[in-house]
């Protein structure tokens, strides 16, 4: 147990969370690196691995000896068998994961469905598919929790997901119910917002400090916000939401929506409509969007560009980040003409602003929001390693 005070971390907690956190973000690291970046002492750190190998958090391995001269320090990595299960539900989905503390991802699922889920719905899927995953990819697994990445607003507080629109919820107590059914805690968050924050830990955004992230999906288009290297939730945790933004539209012609929201105008929806498809992931999509020489489909990939430009520049104008990091189908829109966007942006935004902007496409690609889901699954684990190992199943027993 702590030796801390009730709610005050003691050193040695903050230390070892220090450590797991290290590992688990920055990969294996050997004893020696982890000595040089944290400060410590040698023997404190060979102390605080050992504890966190005796927790089972933590593994140590010899690295590739024909990578080094000299006796090689140990490798100290995250334990494969502690996970984190992701859960994503949309409009034509729910796509689920299980994502380990060494950011392995043993086993990913994607059920597509024919109808809206409900909360309880989602709930008892997701209680479904773990109980599977248990006897198979899973077996001997540590479950730290379950993150759910919801295309909406969720009170951060408690978990409550207050409007979903496109899935037609309203005050959802989501977190409740799944932790109802499957004896797991279970963190809910706006999808848009957990994606910014894996990006920014280990994908796109990496080493950035200052991002704006938008996220096309089928329930439209949200966002995250990274400032000074802290990710921005607002007051009730509802910051980023860019698709409810009205935006501007230069030309007429280019309005398909009177009175809409830039999700009304850059759509994932019209974008199938174009290549004849009504339901398909992100991969096949961006294929038959590359594939298509038809005009229409040029247009229409050119019409949402344009208006996307739009509605970049005003973040650029307002916030001014660093990198605007773009997922889901507008990387899909940004990747088949990268410079005409880019271009547009510029041209829209004070140049002061966009003098160092760097716009990427998300390089987590289809599992970037559940990567941000599990980081929000595995938060107190690794903020108190002591007092939240995840509980042993019955296949493998844990030395304490």
């Amino acid at each position: 147990m702590s030796d801390a005070s009730p709610g005050i971390p003691s050193v040695r907690q903050g230390n070892l969370a220090r450590i797991l956190r290290l590992v688990h973000q920055a990969g294996p690291l050997s004893r020696a690196a982890l000595t040089e970046t944290t400060g410590l002492n040698r023997s404190t750190i060979a102390d605080l691995v050992g504890e966190l190998t005796r927790l089972a958090l933590v593994r140590e391995h010899a690295p590739d000896p024909s990578r080094r001269v000299g006796r090689p320090s140990p490798l100290v990595a995250g334990d494969p068998d502690v996970v984190a299960i992701a859960a994503h539900p949309e409009v034509d989905a729910l796509t689920l994961a299980a994502v380990g503390l060494d950011r392995g991802i043993p086993v990913r699922e994607r059920i597509e469905l024919d109808h809206l889920l409900t909360p309880a719905e989602t709930a008892e899927l997701v209680a479904e598919r773990v109980a599977v995953w248990k006897t198979a990819a899973l077996a001997g697994a540590r479950i730290a929790g379950i993150g759910i990445a919801v295309p909406g607003l969720v009170r951060s507080a408690d978990g409550i997901v207050r409007s979903a629109p496109h899935l037609e919820w309203t005050d959802a107590p989501l977190r409740t119910l799944v932790e109802e059914v499957t004896g797991l805690p279970v963190t809910v968050g706006n999808d848009a917002n957990l994606g910014a924050i894996a990006e920014h830990l280990y994908g796109a955004g990496r080493g950035a400090w200052d991002i704006v992230y938008l996220n096309g999906g089928a329930s439209g288009i949200g966002g995250g916000l990274i400032v000074g290297g802290t990710a921005v939730g607002g007051a009730g945790g509802y910051a980023g939401e860019f698709g409810q933004n009205r935006p501007g539209i230069a030309a007429d012609s280019d309005r398909r929506a009177d009175h809409g929201v830039l999700e009304d105008e850059v759509s994932r929806a019209r974008l199938l409509e174009a290549v004849g498809l009504s339901n398909a992931d992100e991969p096949t999509l961006a294929d038959a969007l590359a594939a298509s020489s038809e005009a229409w489909v040029l247009d229409e990939v050119g019409r949402q560009r344009r208006i996307l430009a739009t509605a970049l520049a005003n973040a650029v104008n307002v916030l001014n980040p660093g990198v605007v990091i773009l997922g889901g189908f507008l990387a899909t829109i940004a990747q088949l003409d990268g410079p005409a966007l880019e271009a547009d942006v510029r041209a829209q935004a004070m140049a002061a602003n966009a003098e160092t902007l760097d716009i990427r496409t998300a390089l987590l690609a289809e599992d970037r929001l559940l990567i941000g889901a599990a980081e929000a699954a595995f938060a107190e684990l690794i903020a108190d390693p002591l007092n939240r190992v995840p509980a042993a199943s019955a296949t493998r027993e844990i030395a304490m």
